[in-house]
């Protein structure tokens, strides 16, 4: 009997450490930790805790656990065109089917906003709310979207959120067409009938 109850409480501490808790500071920062929060931690969330789906969503309506992440954790994904592990970071949100916005890095303008908000220029970089994941890797991924209460895979429908088209570049001149050149007009010009001879 004793040695069930200490297994029970192995497993039981085991679950305990394998906690995930999502919280924010009194500076409004996102923390993710494996251990409880502090007294003062705001919007304190378990890995795990989300709305269950719904078993019929009004066309074009989203479910409101998406609803109620994006308010707060909004996804945006910075990517570069060409690049393998920012295309599989696309893949992965889409798989989970959840909205999100994409900038592919191309302008100056761009890298210098990456460099604000990542910190570095390395792509894919992930943002949720404020909490920023640099480089690839699907078990921090998911475990950024489950702490800001995303649902999980297989709950919403797979999208299929293609990769940012890059802007035309500037600087080129508008071409047009030539125009026509005008044809000579008269009697003598070429393809004009012939002139009916005076002479009798």
């Amino acid at each position: 009997m004793r040695s069930v109850l200490a297994a029970a409480l192995c497993l039981a501490a085991f679950a305990a450490s394998a906690q995930v808790y999502r919280w924010t500071d009194d500076k409004g920062r996102v923390h993710i930790t494996d251990t409880p929060p502090p007294a003062s931690a705001k919007n304190v969330r378990k890995s795990g805790e989300s709305a269950a789906p719904t078993a019929a969503q009004p066309a074009g309506q989203e479910p409101f656990a998406v609803r109620q992440a994006r308010a707060t954790y909004p996804i945006k994904l910075y990517t570069a065109p060409g690049c393998d592990a920012c295309a599989e970071a696309r893949n992965l949100l889409n798989a989970r089917g959840l909205p999100f916005s994409e900038v592919s890095v191309i302008t100056d303008e761009q890298l210098q906003e990456l460099k604000k908000v990542v910190g570095s220029t390395a792509v894919p970089a992930l943002v949720v709310g404020s909490t920023v994941q640099r480089g690839f890797l699907a078990s921090r991924y998911h475990g950024l979207l489950d702490a800001a209460g995303y649902p999980k895979t297989g709950v919403l429908p797979p999208r299929d959120q293609a990769e940012p088209t890059p802007p035309a570049p500037p600087g080129l001149p508008e071409v047009k067409p030539a125009p026509e050149p005008e044809r000579p007009t008269g009697p003598y010009a070429p393809g004009a009938p012939p002139q009916k001879s005076t002479k009798k």
